[in-house]
């Protein structure tokens, strides 16, 4: 074997193993009864997370490539999210319990570890491992988003999770100027993936190039205290800044809250963000277990596509369109060198992007300027997955990939958002990647930088 192939090796093992202690801290943190969290249409029971991403190994690595029986056959179908019902994986008479459903993620990573060790490592097996670990890491953001969702102690990962020291002082950045030209977008298509060092599902594919007008986008995402002046202007109780989708989640969306000095919880139409409310005369963002003031410096998250567009309506600014998005990160241009993040080539860190469940957002919109692309737009990785003006919908030359449902079940009604969030892998995110949410989705953690009208 090659000093090449040996070193893929190493990152791959390296790569699984992180991956393993991350979602056993998720889990092993929680005591059994926070292990049946209450039922919520956005996030899974902790169990079945780690069930269905151990499957995912199975099915897409040790069965695809060797034929391996199943370690449990009469589990399959509960751990196949197209074969089991939403609400039934909090059936407690279903799923096994902690220590059994641990003991088959340690056995498959087990398995995994020594097909990376022993077997030869050619271009499909390289990538279906990186597809298997990418997918947990998807996983790993959605159970972090659980916590905050159901309100539990925050991850073992976050840093200071009860601290209420504010961001400091925030400074104005203003727009970046972004010239008229030719623009290159995405990744490279199926067949030269496998040859290359690197990854890309199949919605970042195939790599294009678009023609766009001179614009103008904000140097960073909107931050708490801009949205604030919205709320505070009667924002959510004018519906001429709504659209009719918008107006519709008004109508449909409900908080729980006192009104009028009932002693008794009243459902409301939103006035203001999830996780914010006003108390002891000062607003107060939940995060996970604890309520802490409003750091108006902060990036503005949890934010519905439809309170992004609203917003935009108020302050007389746009929604950027993704392609204008991925210009003002990247940057890149036809015949030039490739870059896949902000600041170049090199994978993010912590003075470049807050990631991986640590920081949690609280940074100011103007911090990491080690991050900056090179139209000087900071937080474009990490911080907040951005909202976009566009339905996510494929590129032209659109081939479904080896796992059929990445893209295709999202096309059409979903909103496509970009960047990566506070919680999202930095093992995972580069400056293509596409998330597809739902407009009303507002329990992940999205925000939203504007562009000038």
């Amino acid at each position: 074997m090659t000093v090449t192939g040996i070193a893929r090796k190493d990152e791959l093992l390296g790569l699984l193993e992180e991956t393993r202690e991350r979602t056993l801290a998720l889990v092993d943190t929680l005591g059994d009864d926070q292990l049946q969290v209450p039922y919520h249409p956005g996030v899974n029971p902790p169990l079945w997370e780690m069930g269905h991403s151990s499957f995912f190994y199975e099915v897409f690595v040790l069965n695809l490539l060797d034929g391996t029986p199943s370690y449990d056959p009469s589990m399959d179908d509960l751990w196949d999210s197209f074969h089991i019902d939403h609400r039934d994986r909090w059936s407690r008479e279903l799923f096994p319990g902690r220590e059994q459903t641990r003991n088959y993620m340690l056995t498959i990573y087990d398995r995994i570890a020594r097909r990376i060790r022993e077997q030869p490592l050619d271009e499909q097996a390289l990538y279906l491992y990186r597809y298997a670990i990418y997918h947990q890491h998807m996983h790993i953001e959605s159970m972090t988003w659980c916590r905050q969702t159901v309100g539990y102690p925050a991850p073992p990962a976050v840093t200071d999770p009860r601290s209420d020291s504010l961001s400091g002082r925030c400074e104005s950045l203003g727009d970046a100027e972004i010239p008229a030209g030719t623009w290159r977008i995405g990744m490279p298509g199926e067949s030269e993936v496998f040859a290359r060092e690197d990854f890309a599902f199949d919605g970042e594919k195939p790599r294009h190039d678009v023609t766009l007008d001179a614009f103008r986008i904000a140097r960073s995402p909107v931050s708490n205290g801009q949205f604030l002046e919205f709320v505070e202007d009667g924002g959510y109780r004018r519906p001429e800044l709504w659209s009719f989708g918008g107006r519709k989640w008004l109508q449909t969306e409900v908080d729980v809250a006192l009104v009028h000095g009932e002693s008794e919880p009243v459902m409301q139409a939103p006035r203001h963000p999830l996780y914010w409310r006003w108390h002891d005369g000062q607003w107060q963002q939940r995060l996970f277990d604890h309520w802490c003031p409003l750091d108006p410096n902060a990036p503005v998250i949890h934010i519905s596509y439809w309170e992004a567009e609203a917003w935009c309506h108020w302050a007389g600014r746009r929604l950027p369109t993704e392609a204008e998005w991925e210009v003002a990160a990247l940057g890149n241009r036809p015949g030039e060198p490739f870059r896949r993040f902000p600041w170049g080539n090199e994978p993010p860190t912590p003075e470049r992007a807050d990631m991986d469940a640590t920081g949690m957002g609280r940074q100011s919109v103007s911090a990491l300027p080690a991050g900056e692309s090179p139209f000087g737009c900071r937080q474009m990785i990490g911080t907040a997955w951005e909202w976009t003006s566009d339905q996510f919908l494929p590129y032209d030359g659109f081939r479904v990939d080896m796992y059929p449902f990445m893209s295709t079940l999202q096309f059409g009604d979903h909103k496509v958002t970009r960047g990566g969030g506070c919680a999202t892998s930095s093992m995972l995110i580069r400056g293509t990647y596409r998330q597809a949410y739902l407009p009303q989705r507002n329990d992940v953690y999205t925000g939203f930088r504007t562009c000038a009208v």
